[in-house]
């Protein structure tokens, strides 16, 4: 069993508990778990659960029937997601981890992380230490091959993983590595693992080629009891009598061990089957069964290398599969993650993980255009800005550190939801909403200084432009209408072409900007035309930047959340009578259908939040039992 001690135990409370557990025939360890502490108690003892509760210093009691208590659902219902520099493992997310099998020079691992992380690998794998069959094979670098992995994530901003394969190099290894790897080997080397559970980092346990899924999960338990809070379960194969590959791939273990443990599940489909044709194959379906990631091997030049060749995967195949994870990932309800990402080698692991590289504020389009005065609405007009090309630039730019927000359009009053930027939030769960503003917009026929009204022949804008002056362009049905990634950028255009016979909608501030002339303003559909913005900021360790003071100070009026429910009546009846019943005013509700699940939504709510914020939060743990995938976007304060 476990008990969960209040956060003000008395050291005397806690040691009364270990006390009655050890009278009563229990074998006690201590463990801290998140911001838990603990007393785990095992053994054929017997106690009244009930009594035990009421010990002072006792805030729960959670019995549970597995061996590996810590490792249990019984134990902690939700999944748990590890966290890795910037790379976040578990959830709703797929994260891939690749490089070669053996670091064998500081050229080849350059290469290999430069290349694996271009096609989206998040975290950088690799052998310094190698156990081998045989005695005369390469067992690895060592210690220098350990510096050349450090360098080469440090330099492409990404965490490493590497293989411990002895109790006595954890001290030297342990600041150069992010994240600990127990091979299959050694799933059972009981000593390994308390000596790298005490360590604390997060470690990647693999299955023993032989070991049943209870075996490792004790085998994880070990390394849970001993310390760390982060471990990642690995399925790598087992042996079978099967001779046409290395070993089998047992795909039923993903869906079991998820359903008895609350650690991410990854597959190691280079290991498992042993034969570069059939690695992207059982990787595919991996992920297909539920696997929160993969770990692949990599080789810039299979053919060369000097262990595993035959399973590594050219740079071009690793790219193929990482496309093809994308493709498949919604249809299982998840993303690929995407992280924080260098522009060029160089950039530490550190600045990207913990903080911004930059105080910039990302927006969509050129200078003029209206997501740069709600910009400058919501931070200054001195405020430094990073004009990007286009919604999905923001937030890769948020989420890379060039900028520390992002400013994108969400809503207009006259034409609707900005429907790609909801997709977004779905496709950057690391994505938080700090901030709303609503802007007027007034939009202008533009055009070039010798230009007039019965010149033009094409008209350029956003869709979004056009569908706010509908009317307006209805009485000019002979012109022709061009399509542009934002209205500033169609001014824009004018500008660089000179052209007499093109004009856009756009506001004036684009117009002055580029030094054209206003044809025509206010041709907007209803002047009651506004444009709700959201500031959009990277989670940080869980919680998004700091909401801008030019915001507004005070407690957070509004909140967003996105999710899906079962296909049967009244599912989603049954989510908003709970928002009801605690009395939370829902402002806005939006279906978005899912990408490669046809027929099926996505639920996206914005609420108001009441006085008492308990109650928004009593509410969200009620809407996760109703949901079968529920996201908090964020809780903000609306101007």
């Amino acid at each position: 069993m476990i008990v969960v001690l209040s956060k003000d135990a008395s050291p005397h409370e806690k040691e009364l508990v270990r006390i009655y557990l050890r009278d009563r025939g229990f074998s006690v360890r201590d463990q801290h778990f998140g911001e838990d502490e603990l007393i785990g108690a095992s053994g054929k003892g017997v106690a009244d659960l009930r009594e035990l509760g009421l010990l002072p210093g006792v805030e729960r009691v959670a019995a549970t029937s597995k061996p590996y208590e810590l490792a249990s659902r019984e134990t902690k219902p939700e999944d748990t997601i590890v966290t890795v520099g910037p790379v976040k493992i578990g959830g709703s997310r797929i994260s891939v981890i690749a490089g070669p099998c053996a670091v064998e020079s500081r050229d080849q691992i350059m290469e290999t992380a430069g290349r694996v992380r271009e096609s989206g690998a998040v975290i950088l794998r690799g052998g310094a230490f190698k156990p081998r069959s045989s005695p005369y094979a390469f067992q690895g670098l060592g210690m220098k091959g350990l510096e050349y992995m450090k360098e080469a994530g440090e330099a492409y901003g990404m965490p490493i993983v590497t293989e411990i394969v002895s109790p006595e190099l954890a001290a030297q290894m342990n600041d150069l590595t992010d994240m600990f790897q127990i091979g299959a080997r050694n799933m059972q080397n009981f000593e390994l693992l308390k000596k790298v559970g005490a360590l604390g980092k997060p470690v990647l346990l693999k299955r023993g080629p032989s070991a049943t899924i209870e075996e490792w999960l004790l085998s994880a338990e070990y390394l849970l009891a001993s310390g760390t809070k982060d471990v990642i379960l690995c399925e790598r194969g087992i042996r079978t009598f099967e001779t046409y590959t290395r070993n089998t791939l047992d795909i039923s273990a993903i869906p079991v061990v998820k359903r008895l443990s609350h650690l991410p599940v990854i597959v190691d489909p280079s290991h498992a089957v042993g034969i570069r044709a059939k690695v992207s194959p059982a990787g595919l379906a991996a992920i297909a069964a539920g696997a929160d990631g993969l770990t692949v091997e990599v080789h810039p030049r299979p053919d060369e290398a000097l262990s595993d060749g035959p399973q590594s995967l050219y740079p071009e195949q690793f790219e193929r599969l990482m496309r093809d994870i994308e493709a498949l990932a919604p249809v299982v309800g998840k993303e690929l993650l995407r992280t924080p990402r260098p522009s060029a080698p160089g950039v530490s692991l550190q600045k990207t993980a913990e903080t911004p590289v930059s105080d910039k504020i990302a927006f969509s389009g050129e200078t003029g255009a209206f997501a740069e005065q709600a910009l400058m609405r919501a931070f200054g007009e001195e405020a430094p800005r990073l004009s990007c090309p286009s919604f999905s630039a923001i937030f890769d730019a948020v989420l890379d550190g060039s900028a520390v927000y992002g400013v994108v359009p969400v809503e207009n009053s006259l034409a609707g939801s900005v429907h790609e930027n909801y997709d977004l939030f779905l496709r950057y769960p690391d994505i938080a909403v700090v901030g709303e503003l609503k802007l007027r917009i007034v939009h202008c026929l533009i055009g070039d200084e010798k230009a007039d009204m019965d010149s033009i022949k094409i008209v350029r804008s956003h869709p979004q432009g056009f569908a706010q002056c509908r009317d307006f362009l209805d009485k000019h049905p002979e012109w022709q209408l061009e399509a542009c990634n934002d209205t500033a950028s169609a001014v824009a255009s004018i500008a660089r072409e000179g052209a007499t016979r093109v004009a856009a909608i756009a506001g004036e501030a684009a117009a002055k900007a580029f030094g054209l002339k206003v044809l025509k303003a206010g041709i907007e559909t209803n002047p009651l035309n506004y444009t709700r913005f959201v500031i959009v900021s990277r989670r940080n360790g869980g919680d998004a930047a700091p909401v801008p003071p030019s915001l507004g100070s005070g407690t957070p009026n509004k909140a967003s959340v996105v999710f899906t429910v079962s296909d049967k009546p009244g599912s989603l009846f049954e989510c908003l009578k709970i928002l009801s019943e605690k009395g939370i005013n829902l402002s806005k509700l939006e279906s978005r259908p899912i990408q490669g699940q046809p027929w099926r939504y996505m639920f996206y709510v914005d609420v108001g939040l009441p006085e008492t914020g308990s109650v928004f939060h009593e509410a969200v743990e009620e809407l996760k039992t109703k949901t079968e995938d529920f996201r908090f976007l964020g809780m903000y304060r609306a101007s």
